[in-house]
């Protein structure tokens, strides 16, 4: 046991548990915020009061926001379900008061929805789903019961138009079609009896019930005269005494049957004069426009005063007048009923809807009300819309009152906007002021200041200041304007002179520039001083952008356009076609023409021209063709020379072939060099370029000596042509090769072109030269045929003749041994795949080949192997082996 004293903790003191843990199920005393959060979701899903939702979250809020965060939620859609059912309430009450109305009107019916809808109102739950539908149903039968109304007009003038059709046929038609037309006016009016017994009858819109009457009135009256002239007609058929019908044609016919003459003629009506009838049309079609005018324009009153005396203007002149004018007259005069109808009860259904929104201007919600001038427009908005609906209709007193008192009231915002309004506007003055005072001091302190960018600069920002003065009204803005331009231009007077000279420099800038431009030769220094000059000017001086800009482009015109035709000579100087540029032009010609040919031979001597023709050899050529006769001559002056050095030699052997070549050489008259642009400088003794190259080999490097007869060097003979040449002294180079003259653009780009459609015409020859020479070979092996063989140059530089040879020797004998090993080797040295039942083989053969270090690998005796192949018998797939490995070999 240890020494040491044990130590008893003392055990900590239990935390009370909270008062609300027992209600949340622990959440309180949870450890983790996670297990905290789950708790208060699972008491949630317990459906909690709202009192202990709200003690909860208070509690909880201090501790864990995030576990509060749902009881938050809570919280909020129980706020939104407690208003959702206050709106719903409301516009349930609204939507009961609308079905329960004795007369509903469609607008207020469809109005009701809309506003509702912009509330916020939940029109997807109950009570307001079922009300809505019950509105729709209610709005749908009011709207069923209009059309037929309309329906049932058509079918009274229907059923009256084949009444009266009758009194042109004869009267036993008129009596067989009796019974029928007498159900069919019984059925019409049992119908319009339904219609108006309707309990929505009287929610029907008012122009609707007079139609309905009047289609009535007007079957009855022709139904009332059809039965008893009916009736009159079969009385006088059966009694020859009886009077004849008031129907013409049924009196006509009861007539010839009694076998009475014809009924004479009635004397015409008198004439009535010309002046008469035209005076009478004119006064009634005046009076018709003017209803007609009233009428369109909506009109109410007006159109109640011209429908009067029209109306008179008939009762007077209707008689002479035409039917079509006649009916026109009562279209007009149904319409005008009509508008008068209307427009009393959509005036009322206005001014309802401007109270509304006059005394919505002050319940909006917080954060969107109306500012100043948004209310004053508003309200001026709503007050002429309250003078024009006075004009269509009566005036509602008490509307008025409503409405008066919505927008005196909301008129107070605007009073307040424009107390505030008037203060600024003192400040603004007084800022605006204080500025002009401002500008007047600085453009005297200011007057004689040379900075001319400065003074511009300091101008604008005072403009600046007074553009953000502040608003002010417009009497007070035209008494201070003219203050503030006079200060302006004080303090703008010394800028503007400068600016004035600057513009007179700049001109004869721009008239310089304009003389340089035009000047035959283009000179860069005058130019680039110019330029020094302008920009010189353009940093003193600032002018305003957009005429500094329009100068500058006057100062560059010319300038560029000098340029332009500069760049353009040298453009043309550079399309001009030399003699070298036509030359390589023709061979490009000729190399493209042996491309279309398909001949490799002649594809290749082409483009060898071409190449030559791009080195400058024909020029070259010709140059030597022209040389020819004076080498010629020196020569022969030099033979002489060379006879005597021959004899007087003791060993004819060591004399250089060259040397009678380089007397010739230097007989020959030189040709014109180049001259030298630049040297490379080398000022050690014996560098020099001039100097001429000694002949002959020259000495070892620590040999100053000559090379004598007895020397090794001369015991070795003559040295091979040119390799003297290419190390002629010491420290010299071999001159370099003189290059081709520089090509155009036209040439360059031809002889391009064609070179790469030759090397391409190349490449697509060869492959198809070595595909066909490939199954020319695998037909020998198929047929046992040498003579089919392809030759060494069509095979290709991979197989030499020895090869070839070895092919033939082997398709000249009978086919024998196995060519699997030789397939699989010819595949290893072509990397090509091999069957897969040949893959195991193929791995043996390697694993062998591993064990086999002096033997040659299957890449270098690939030849032999075909030929063991080709020696075997042929078979299908062994000839699709052979064809891919050879056709990757012959190819490396």
């Amino acid at each position: 046991m240890s020494d040491a004293s044990e130590v008893n903790p003392v055990p900590a003191k239990p935390q009370a548990p909270h008062a609300l843990d027992a209600l949340t199920g622990g959440a309180f005393s949870a450890a983790t915020s996670g297990e905290r959060a789950a708790r208060i979701r699972d008491w949630l899903a317990t459906e909690p009061a709202s009192g202990q939702l709200q003690e909860v979250f208070k509690e909880l809020s201090a501790r864990d926001k995030g576990a509060a965060r749902a009881v938050r939620e809570r919280l909020n859609e129980i706020r939104r379900a407690k208003e959702q059912e206050a709106i719903a309430a409301e516009w349930a009450e609204k939507a009961q008061a609308l079905l329960t109305a004795p007369k509903l009107n469609i607008a207020d019916a469809m109005a009701w929805q809309r506003d509702a809808a912009k509330a916020g109102a939940p029109l997807s739950r109950e009570p307001l789903s079922l009300l809505k539908l019950q509105l729709a149903d209610r709005v749908r039968v009011i709207e069923d019961l209009q059309h037929r109304v309309q329906v049932q007009r058509e079918a009274a003038v229907l059923l009256a138009q084949r009444i009266e059709v009758f009194s042109t046929k004869p009267w036993r038609d008129a009596l067989a079609a009796l019974e029928p037309l007498r159900t069919d006016v019984a059925r019409w009016q049992e119908q319009a009896r339904e219609l108006t017994g309707d309990a929505c009858w009287a929610s029907v819109d008012m122009r609707f019930p007079p139609l309905l009457d009047a289609s009535r009135s007007q079957l009855l009256v022709v139904w009332d005269a059809f039965q008893p002239a009916l009736a009159q007609a079969i009385a006088a058929a059966e009694d020859a005494a009886a009077p004849l019908p008031p129907v013409p044609v049924w009196a006509d016919e009861l007539r010839a049957a009694r076998g009475l003459p014809a009924e004479p003629a009635q004397a015409p009506k008198p004439k009535v004069a010309p002046e008469v009838l035209e005076k009478a049309v004119q006064t009634v079609r005046e009076a018709l426009a003017t209803l007609e005018k009233e009428t369109a324009e909506g009109h109410g009153k007006a159109s109640v005063g011209a429908a009067a005396a029209l109306r008179a203007v008939l009762k007077q002149h209707g008689r002479h007048i035409d039917n079509a004018l006649e009916q026109q007259v009562h279209s007009a005069l149904v319409a005008a009923g009509e508008l008068e109808g209307w427009q009393r009860w959509s005036a009322d259904q206005l001014r309802e809807d401007l109270v509304a929104q006059a005394e919505a201007l002050l319940e909006r919600p917080e954060g969107q009300a109306l500012g100043g001038r948004k209310m004053q427009e508003t309200l001026r908005r709503l007050r002429e819309q309250w003078k024009q609906a006075d004009q269509g209709g009566a005036p509602n007193h008490a509307l008025w009152k409503r409405f008066d008192t919505a927008c005196n009231t909301a008129h107070k915002v605007v009073e307040v906007w424009l107390e505030k309004l008037r203060t600024e506007a003192a400040g603004h003055k007084a800022r605006r002021l204080a500025l002009i005072e401002e500008l007047s001091v600085w453009a005297q302190a200011h007057a004689a200041s040379g900075d001319w960018k400065a003074t511009h600069r300091a101008l604008q920002q005072f403009a600046e200041r007074w553009r953000e003065g502040g608003h002010v009204g417009e009497k007070l803005f035209a008494e201070l304007q003219p203050l503030w331009k006079q200060a302006m231009d004080l303090a703008a007077a010394p800028l503007e002179a400068a600016q004035k000279e600057s513009l007179a420099r700049r001109q004869a800038l721009v008239e310089e520039a304009a003389a340089l431009g035009a000047a035959p030769t283009l000179r860069i220094d005058a130019i680039k001083a110019l330029q020094q000059r302008w920009q010189a000017e353009a940093q003193t001086v600032a002018l305003e952008r957009r005429q500094e800009q329009k100068l500058w482009d006057a100062f560059r015109k010319p300038i560029d356009e000098a340029f332009s035709r500069k760049s353009a000579q040298r453009e043309r100087a550079l399309t001009e076609l030399t003699a070298h540029d036509r030359m390589v032009l023709d061979a490009s010609k000729a190399l493209e023409a042996a491309n279309a040919s398909g001949d490799t031979q002649r594809i290749r001597t082409a483009l060898q021209a071409l190449e030559a023709a791009l080195r400058g050899q024909s020029q070259a050529a010709e140059q030597v063709r022209s040389d020819e006769p004076a080498q010629a001559q020196a020569q022969a002056q030099s033979s002489p020379n060379a006879t005597e050095a021959e004899a007087s030699d003791t060993a004819p052997d060591t004399v250089p072939e060259n040397a009678g070549a380089g007397a010739a050489t230097a007989d020959a008259p030189k040709a014109a060099q180049r001259p030298v642009r630049a040297v490379r400088g080398d000022d050690r003794p014996g560098m020099k370029k001039d100097a001429p190259a000694a002949p002959g080999r020259g000495a070892r490097p620590g040999e100053w000596r000559d090379a004598r007869a007895g020397d090794r060097d001369a015991s070795r003979g003559p040295r091979a042509a040119g390799r003297g040449d290419e190390r002629n002294a010491r420290g010299q180079r071999p001159a370099p090769e003189e290059r081709a003259p520089r090509l155009g653009d036209t040439a360059f780009r031809a002889q391009r072109e064609a070179m790469e459609n030759a090397q391409l015409a190349l490449k697509k020859l060869a492959a198809q030269a070595h595909g066909e020479a490939l199954t020319q070979l695998l037909t020998a092996w198929e047929k046992r045929d040498a003579a089919q063989v392809p030759a060494t140059q069509d095979l290709g530089g991979r197989v030499p003749p020895a090869v070839r040879s070895a092919w033939v020797q082997a398709l000249s004998c009978a086919p024998q041994g196995d060519a699997s090993e030789a397939l699989l080797r010819l595949e290893m040295a072509a990397e090509a795949p091999t069957p897969a039942e040949h893959i195991a083989a193929r791995r043996m053969l390697q694993l062998q080949l591993l064990t086999r270090r002096n033997d040659p690998a299957p890449a270098q005796t690939w030849g032999q192997d075909a030929a063991r192949v080709l020696a075997s018998a042929s078979d299908a797939g062994s000839a699709r082996r052979l064809q891919g490995a050879l056709k990757t070999l012959l190819r490396k």
